[in-house]
């Protein structure tokens, strides 16, 4: 059986077919059967697992996994490294549930025990840890039996297979896991620092998968914070490295992971973007990225067509990721990317691509130049990116959707030349209805579009956004659990209330509900959930409250809603003698707005407010050690004396 279906994938399914896998586990399980039978068992299982993914599933529906773990416990080593072999055939197939490693905790504590056994056991053991690492509960789990102790020696291994497994275990362990970086930084193999070895297996004499793993060990320890930014193992080594691995001499995969693992180390870093930016040209060199597949004339290889086919999707994702990173701080770089050749057209037809991932890398490269104020004015209104970005916000999934609606909210500035056909698109009914997404993102990118889109906007605008958004969902949003969320609200109800027809007009149709809400916003102080969610978060609130008020106070019509309100009026007074001084300024906008002098009405008004106590406060003010809060209290007196 183990000749007839080496290499040969019909056989393995014609023998699956006919039975034969129950059959081998019944006597790989058999206590009678003898050691040199149940290790060909293991074999011809190894074998047939080796085939299609299809030949993977029937071995699992015979619940493989279950009885090759048992016989690990065999203390026989050539029946273990057999088992060993077939469980990582399996393990690292696509099909195959990491979870059934974890769910009996016996098991990851004797793979511990086996590494020590054989070159053979430590190779497949580590082989089987970093496919079946997904995510930080795995992570911890394998941390807590002491991986990082077991494996760090392998490091040294004579065996160049043992080296590159044990390397690529350490990849998956750190990855956005700053306790196991942490403690990686301190191991010492036989006298030396792991990030030193590892910057060893950087070197340009190294294999090409050696140089990649090293260079992921080390950038994921870097993003963790185990390593400074500015440390020379990242900026002289791992991202020299990683340019390295982006250049054309480079097989198509290579070019991928380099890409992309570079786009990791950079994007918090902008010096880092500064220095990659120029290193080898590099911004120049992802160029070529796009260049896949050559033309079919030239490639006589079906095969190899078929390979650059495959991988030239991978290729144009990875270029977008590492663009956006670049230019994730820079107004130099994103000059630079913009201008390379056909940049725009290339990002533009990218919105488009039937991959989701390459769609979702390009409007990452957008909205990373989006954050230009020189390309938002031109060549984002040369190409028109708006349309294509419209059209990718329409049933999206909500990955795409969170970049997408960021990069709107950019598109909706006020300098931007794309914001008045972004409004006759229906972008106003799509925004309120990202407000009313599950994904707080959503909801905070929605309304933050919305604010954008209101300031200094015509009162058609805004009469527009709030009949879409209705004051119900308004209310919701101003109770929203989210700080973002809530803020960006009161953002939206500032931009809405400015200039004094709106004011009035806003205030007159909706007037009553938004004092309820501003009245409902500054009681918090009071409110025990304060204490939970921290002063600095209501003192935010407050003060962009008290703006709200200021702005209603300048209404013509709208400041008698809040003489009309002692409630208000009290809380005005309160935050006068608040002891924050942004709260007090804020407060005092309202005061001034509500006494101007030159404004019908405002002897009523200054009596009143007197008869408040408020003439009192503003001479304290004036005695204000803050030159600012004493100016504007000298002004508010002098309209008393006018």
């Amino acid at each position: 059986m183990k000749n007839a279906v080496i290499g040969n994938n019909k056989q393995k399914a014609n023998l699956i077919v006919l039975g034969a896998v129950p059959r081998l586990l019944y006597l790989l399980q058999q206590e009678t059967s003898s050691t040199e039978l149940k290790t060909e068992c293991a074999v011809v299982l190894g074998s047939l697992a080796m085939g299609t993914e299809n030949n993977v599933k029937s071995l699992l529906d015979c619940h493989i996994i279950p009885a090759l773990l048992q016989g690990l416990l065999s203390p026989d080593l050539k029946f273990i490294e057999a088992c060993l072999r077939c469980l990582r055939t399996i393990f690292t197939s696509p099909v195959t549930p990491e979870e059934l490693l974890y769910t009996d905790a016996t098991v990851i504590p004797h793979l511990m025990a086996l590494l020590s056994r054989s070159r053979y056991t430590q190779e497949y053991i580590c082989q089987i840890f970093s496919h079946c690492c997904k995510g930080p509960d795995h992570q911890t789990i394998l941390f807590n039996h002491g991986a990082v102790q077991n494996i760090a020696h392998l490091l040294t291994s004579v065996s160049y297979k043992v080296r590159m497994q044990a390397l690529k275990c350490f990849s998956v362990l750190a990855f956005e896991n700053p306790q196991v970086s942490m403690t990686l930084v301190n191991v010492l193999v036989d006298g030396e620092l792991l990030p030193q070895i590892f910057v060893k297996m950087l070197q340009r004499d190294k294999p090409i998968e050696m140089q990649l793993t090293s260079a992921k060990c080390l950038t994921y320890m870097c993003r963790a914070g185990a390593i400074r930014t500015d440390d020379n193992c990242i900026v002289l080594k791992t991202l020299p490295c990683l340019v390295r691995m982006c250049s054309k001499e480079r097989l198509l995969e290579e070019r991928v992971e380099g890409a992309e693992t570079l786009a990791y180390l950079i994007e918090p870093d902008v010096e880092l973007q500064r220095i990659a930016s120029i290193t080898d040209h590099l911004i120049a060199m992802l160029a070529d990225y796009f260049k896949y597949p050559s033309s079919v004339s030239a490639i006589t290889d079906i095969k190899r067509l078929d390979h650059d086919l495959k991988h030239a999707h991978e290729l144009r994702q990875a270029a977008f990721k590492l663009y956006a990173s670049l230019g994730a701080n820079d107004e130099d770089i994103r000059k630079k990317i913009i201008e390379t050749e056909n940049m725009m057209d290339r990002i533009v037809t990218g919105l488009s691509e039937s991959s989701v991932k390459v769609r979702l890398a390009a409007v990452r490269c957008l909205h990373s130049l989006s954050r230009s104020v020189q390309q938002l004015r031109t060549s984002f209104q040369d190409h028109a990116v708006w349309k294509p970005l419209m059209k990718v916000l329409q049933n999206a999934p909500d990955e795409i959707l969170v970049v997408a609606s960021s990069m709107l909210c950019n598109l909706l500035l006020e300098f931007s030349p794309s914001k008045e056909p972004i409004l006759e698109s229906g972008a106003v009914e799509l925004l309120c209805g990202l407000t009313q997404s599950e994904n707080p993102a959503l909801r905070v990118n929605g309304i933050w579009a919305l604010m954008n889109m209101a300031f200094q906007a015509e009162q058609k605008i805004k009469a527009d956004i709030l009949r879409s958004l209705s004051t119900e969902q308004l209310f919701r949003l101003l109770s929203d659990s989210d700080l973002n969320v809530l803020m960006k609200t009161l953002g939206l109800l500032r931009n809405l209330l400015s200039t004094r027809p709106h004011i009035d007009k806003i205030m007159s149709t909706h007037g009553k509900q938004i004092m309820q809400a501003v009245t409902l916003i500054l009681e918090g102080e009071h409110n025990i959930e304060v204490k939970e969610q921290g002063l600095a978060n209501f003192l935010q609130r407050a003060r962009q409250t008290l703006c709200i008020l200021a702005n209603i106070a300048d209404g013509t019509t709208a400041k008698e809603l809040i003489m009309t309100n002692d409630d208000i009026l009290q809380k005005i007074k309160y935050y006068m003698g608040h002891s924050h001084v942004k709260l007090q300024l804020a407060a005092m906008f309202c005061i001034s707005n509500l006494i101007w002098n030159e404004e019908e009405g405002s002897q009523e008004r200054q009596d009143k407010l007197r008869d408040m106590g408020i003439v009192d406060i503003l001479h304290k003010l004036s005695q204000s050690p803050d030159s600012n809060l004493c100016d504007k209290a000298k002004m508010a007196l002098q309209q008393y004396l006018a």
